[in-house]
């Protein structure tokens, strides 16, 4: 049976080809040069905007979409001053796209159900991002990344502005499309195995318990961070915790007594595991979608770079810290324990400064 729309999707011969860039995305490339014409034809002359979405390659229209946020987020960073534009809809875009990736599916009469499992996880991983985001302020009137200030005075304006054209605005759009991009694989693998399998739902299952990890990771740090906010304003120590945890000035209990950084470790985990699906479920070492978690781990690479080293230059513990929790990755099993001072007697200090004195006679 020909489905129709079925010009919009690459004709494939075996499981294997639904991860070949060459394959699945290099015959379409065209339809994203001719796209924005086709658009402007259709907005003037009537046309159907339903057709035109259902006869384009959905991996292209949806980058084509992910290209003209870019340009969005540019000019209201640009007019406002304010470059946390992606920021507000980072939790936001990676499920629209999964989102868009399962309508196409439904109206071109694909069986959905494997886009729709992906869509669950992340549909909850965006309620809960939205939701940490917002309880921090993201969403207030003039909010933005206090890095961005640290970073726009550390270049000349010109740079910054480059920076701003181009990885701030646009490469920032086009990752959160690409998170996405190994849904666009698991479409093309329906054609040949349509049925949720039970790897589908054990891969769900792990999204969750990845999701669940960084909730509770993020509230560990929201607790201490208001309680430390508390102390700083009342002068009262809050119930449950220590003067001396809150004088030192970051958190090093629970999870991050093992890792500096557990809610990054999970977030790049949670589209690692996605890219493994798409591999898996066309039962591939490797394939071309990859391109979304390095672009990730790069971004939260130096994210993490310029947050530590903001951090450490805040609080004196901090480097005690970096040697005895790994970044992302747990050390040892131990847990951070804080360095006990080392005191030394007065008679020891004596026999110190004899000997010194004894040397220097001789």
């Amino acid at each position: 049976m020909i489905l129709p729309y079925a010009t919009a999707l690459p004709k494939l011969g075996a499981l294997q080809d639904c991860s070949d860039f060459s394959k699945t995305v290099t015959p379409f490339l065209p339809q994203l040069y001719a796209l924005p014409r086709q658009t402007l034809d259709t907005i003037f002359n009537g046309g159907s905007f339903l057709k035109l979405y259902m006869e384009t390659n959905p991996f292209i229209s949806g980058l084509g979409i992910s290209i003209l946020l870019g340009g969005v987020f540019l000019v209201a960073a640009e007019v406002n001053r304010n470059y946390s534009q992606v920021d507000r809809f980072w939790s936001i875009l990676p499920t629209l796209y999964i989102a868009h990736f399962a309508t196409w599916a439904r109206l071109a009469g694909i069986p959905s159900r494997r886009i729709d499992a992906a869509l669950l996880f992340s549909t909850i991983w965006s309620i809960r991002l939205t939701y940490n985001y917002w309880r921090k302020g993201g969403y207030n009137v003039g909010s933005q990344d206090y890095r961005w200030d640290i970073v726009r005075a550390s270049m000349p304006k010109l740079a910054f502005h480059i920076l701003n054209w181009t990885f701030i605005s646009f490469i920032q759009s086009v990752l959160l499309y690409m998170l996405a991009s190994p849904v666009y694989v698991l479409l093309l693998a329906t054609q040949f195995e349509p049925e949720l399998s039970t790897a589908d739902i054990g891969f769900v299952v792990m999204e969750l318990g990845l999701i669940l990890t960084e909730f509770i990771a993020d509230h560990q740090q929201w607790v201490f961070q208001s309680a430390k906010i508390e102390y700083k304003t009342s002068g009262q120590i809050p119930a449950g915790h220590k003067q001396a945890d809150l004088d030192r000035g970051f958190i090093t209990s629970g999870l991050w007594a093992y890792s500096r950084h557990p809610n990054f470790a999970a977030e790049q985990s949670i589209w690692l595991t996605l890219y493994q699906w798409g591999c898996f479920a066309t039962n591939t070492l490797y394939n071309w979608t990859i391109v979304s978690p390095i672009m990730l781990m790069s971004v939260f690479q130096g994210s993490t770079w310029l947050t530590e080293r903001i951090t450490a230059g805040k609080y004196p513990e901090y480097s005690a810290y970096q040697k005895q929790v790994g970044t992302f990755v747990p050390k040892t099993l131990k847990g951070y324990k804080t360095p006990v001072p080392k005191f030394i007697r007065t008679s020891d200090l004596a026999k110190k400064l004899q000997e010194k004195e004894n040397k220097k006679q001789k």
